[in-house]
């Protein structure tokens, strides 16, 4: 239990600032793969059967689309705004697709604050190493909140 410790929180809405930019780069490793197909059960041969892809306008198993959106979400929840932050809308297209081994860079943009409803809104764009757009987005995000404290409470002032 974490009762009395203190957790980093990430920023709050008053600490961001549209134009912020934060920068990615993730390579797509066999670890990842495995993991990702492991506990979600996809056993979909297009990302895993090198036979069956070499058929397909493919050529090559693709990474799936989940884990490119899993590396987005990961940075927004680890960086901006960063832990305590809850993403409320996505938009994304998947522009070009992933194949095993390459390498990713994605970049966010703060492109709005929203302070009256606690929302900033992050533009998320990725390539590839060879420069082609991978993904493209729009994620809403609700920054964390302050936290309460729990020693503020009257309850034992009677103790």
């Amino acid at each position: 239990m974490l009762l009395g410790k203190k957790r980093k929180l990430g920023r709050m809405i008053d600490e961001i600032s549209i134009g912020e930019k934060l920068e990615v780069t993730e390579k797509i490793e066999d670890r990842d793969l495995l993991l990702y197909l492991g506990l979600s059960n996809d056993n979909n041969p297009l990302f895993i059967q090198h036979d069956y892809a070499s058929m397909t306008p493919f050529k090559k198993p693709i990474v799936p689309q989940i884990m490119l959106l899993a590396i987005v979400t990961g940075a927004i929840s680890k960086y901006l705004p960063g832990p305590g932050s809850s993403i409320k809308k996505q938009e994304v297209i998947y522009e070009t697709p992933v194949h095993h081994y390459e390498t990713l860079h994605f970049q966010f943009e703060v492109v709005d604050v929203l302070p009256e409803t606690h929302e900033v809104e992050i533009s998320v764009k990725g390539v590839n190493e060879s420069g082609d757009s991978i993904l493209d987005g729009t994620f809403t995000v609700s920054p964390p909140y302050s936290a309460k404290p729990l020693t503020k409470s009257t309850s034992f002032d009677n103790f």
